[in-house]
């Protein structure tokens, strides 16, 4: 029997963080040893009209927000999302664990007005790098509590969407915007007369990605809304059911975005070179602030809230899940990772010295937060 659609993500997801730890590792390696010149070189190769890590980052991630679309659209509409019921506990850990670290980001950086714009890098969790740490962790943490991470992240993609689109948009072209608004009706238009073939989504999505690009807003946001007009058949008790385009391109792209795209661009983009650093660049407030929204106040948002409407009787506490190990998820949701690096570059500019110290805070709390969950969460008892 072939697995379910969401045991087959839950699977990828989890393979797939494992292997973006090793390339934010050799990334880190290459940056901070005698192959560095040849590692920052590599990413500034110029190819046709952008370098190698435009490409990687403008591009390709194309693809991986394609996939985040096709995930939010399939919870919300088919999955465990499909009901206002099920999306109150995981939508307000989501939404109480993006405000938080943004505050606390703004607090520590309120006397630093140049930092400001970088609000929104802490808000994320790194659905891959987080199930990564739960697969190495066996059976000590619920399948509730799994499922519960996977929700919030899928939420908080839907958020970094939103804050991309609406905040880090600079000067935008008029005409491209036109043409691309014109796109999203062809979009539409096949989404409402039910078109089946994929390669038509493909070829408007691709066209949808060369205008927003033009226009200055971020080409990759043409992946979300191409995810967003694929159809999707409701299959209520066929979790196997794939004939629905939504579902074919979600399941042809999972694998290559999982252990490809992913962890290509976590290599390209989570070297930081640190010799030299000094202790007053690793207290820089940027620094701090990245680092202090990741572990403190994701877990702060996240475990408060969840706790808050359990106390309240509003949802019942996760199946089979103790306060330890909602704790040491709420912990492993402040690995921010690949949303946080892209969120970054759009906020400070690619290869900028503030960009670089946002990777250490990224970077920092992420690992941060990563042992601090691992560490609760294998000391609560293995689920029989």
């Amino acid at each position: 029997m072939r697995l379910s659609i969401l045991r087959e993500f839950l699977t990828n997801q989890a393979s797939g963080g494992q292997i973006l730890m090793f390339s934010a590792a050799a990334a880190m390696f290459a940056a901070n040893s005698v192959l560095s010149d040849q590692y920052f070189g590599l990413l500034h190769v110029e190819l046709g009209p952008m370098s190698l890590l435009h490409w990687i980052n403008d591009a390709l991630m194309a693809l991986f927000f394609l996939l985040v679309g096709c995930e939010i659209k399939r919870e919300f509409v088919d999955g465990e999302m499909a009901s206002w019921p099920r999306r109150i506990l995981p939508g307000a850990a989501a939404l109480a664990g993006m405000a938080v670290p943004a505050l606390v980001f703004l607090a520590v950086n309120r006397g630093v007005p140049g930092n400001m714009n970088g609000w929104a890098v802490p808000t994320a969790t790194d659905i891959a790098f987080a199930l990564g740490v739960l697969a190495l962790l066996g059976n000590r943490v619920p399948g509730s509590l799994k499922l519960l991470l996977t929700a919030i992240a899928v939420i908080d993609d839907l958020g970094a969407v939103v804050v991309i689109a609406l905040v880090y948009t600079e000067g935008v072209d008029v005409n491209a915007l036109a043409v691309a608004v014109a796109l999203c009706g062809v979009l539409l238009a096949l989404s409402v007369r039910n078109v089946q073939a994929v390669w038509a989504y493909v070829v408007v999505g691709a066209a949808l990605w060369a205008a927003l690009h033009a226009s200055g807003i971020h080409a990759t946001l043409a992946g979300v809304i191409t995810a967003l007009a694929l159809p999707l058949q409701r299959t209520p008790g066929q979790p196997e059911h794939r004939e629905s385009p939504l579902l074919r391109v979600e399941h042809a792209l999972a694998s290559w975005v999982s252990f490809a795209i992913v962890p290509l661009f976590g290599f390209a983009n989570a070297g930081v070179d640190l010799r030299g650093l000094t202790a007053a660049q690793a207290l820089d407030p940027l620094v701090l602030g990245i680092a202090a929204g990741l572990v403190l106040g994701k877990m702060i948002g996240i475990f408060g809230a969840v706790m808050a409407l359990v106390r309240l009787k509003i949802v019942d506490m996760p199946a089979g899940a103790s306060m330890r190990q909602l704790w040491g998820m709420a912990l492993l949701c402040g690995i921010g990772f690949t949303m946080s690096l892209f969120i970054s570059a759009l906020a400070f500019g690619e290869g900028s010295a503030q960009e670089n110290a946002a990777k250490l805070g990224i970077i920092a709390g992420s690992l941060i937060a990563a042992l601090l969950g691992a560490a609760v969460l294998s000391g609560s008892r293995r689920q029989t």
